[in-house]
C-alpha cells in the first residue's frame, strides 16, 4: 500500500471495503511531454485495443513522437498511423504550439490543477478529460480526478449503492478525497476492471 493510499483511506473510511475488493494496483507514470499528450489523444473517444495500436503505428515512425518530428511528416507522413482528421488536427495544434513556445508542458507540470487544466484546455481538441488525464498520468499530480470519466462514474456508483451519478456530483463527491483524488481515481478505476473481470485498468 502506498502513503498516498493509506492517507486516502484514512481520510475516507469508506474506502476501506472498496479497496478490500479491488486490491493493490500500481503507480501509473507515462512519459511527459508531446509524446505523452499525443498518447492521450490517440486513446480519445476509441477502445484501449485501438488506442495502443494507432500509437505503436505512430511511434513507429522516425520522431514522430516529438513535437517536431510530428510537425515535419506531415499529414502525408502520418498515412496509414490510423489517426482521424480530428485527433490529426489536434496533434498539429498541440506540436505547433510545443514547437512555438506557446505551450510548456514542463511548467504545466508544476501549476496548480486548475491553472494547468485551463492552460491545457485552451489548446482546441484538448478538453477537460484528456487535460486530466495528462497531468494525473505523464505530470504526476495528485490531486486530480477525471469526473468525466465513464468507468469512473459507474465504479463510484456501484461502490456507493447509487443508481447513476454525474460529473458535477462525481466532483462534489470527490472533494473529501483531496488532496489524493489521483489515488482516489485508480482505486474506482481498478474496481472498474474488477467489476468487469478485467486484471488490467481500463486506460
Amino acid at each position: 500500500m502506498t502513503l498516498h493510499l493509506a492517507e486516502l483511506l484514512a481520510l475516507d473510511p469508506r474506502l476501506a471495503a472498496v479497496y478490500a475488493r479491488a486490491g493493490d494496483f500500481p503507480p501509473r507514470l507515462r512519459e511527459p511531454g508531446f509524446a505523452g499528450l499525443a498518447r492521450i489523444v490517440c486513446g480519445q473517444q476509441v477502445s484501449v485495443a485501438s488506442a495502443d495500436a494507432i500509437w505503436a503505428r505512430l511511434a513507429l515512425l522516425p520522431e514522430a513522437t516529438t513535437a517536431a518530428g510530428f510537425l515535419a511528416l506531415g499529414e502525408a507522413g502520418l498515412i496509414g498511423v490510423g489517426l482521424s482528421r480530428s485527433k490529426f488536427k489536434t496533434l498539429t495544434t498541440v506540436a505547433t504550439a510545443i514547437h512555438t513556445g506557446e505551450l510548456d508542458l514542463a511548467h504545466i507540470a508544476q501549476a496548480p490543477a486548475e491553472a494547468a487544466i485551463a492552460e491545457l484546455t485552451r489548446l482546441p481538441g484538448i478538453g477537460p478529460w484528456t487535460a486530466e488525464i495528462y497531468l494525473m498520468f505523464c505530470a504526476g499530480h495528485p490531486d486530480i480526478f477525471p469526473s468525466g470519466d465513464l468507468a469512473l462514474q459507474k465504479a463510484v456508483a456501484h461502490a456507493f449503492e447509487l443508481p447513476a451519478i454525474n460529473a458535477k456530483q462525481l466532483t462534489a463527491l470527490a472533494q473529501v478525497w483531496s488532496p489524493y483524488r489521483a489515488t482516489a481515481a485508480l482505486l474506482f478505476w481498478r474496481l472498474y476492471a474488477v467489476m468487469r473481470g478485467r486484471q488490467a485498468l481500463p486506460l
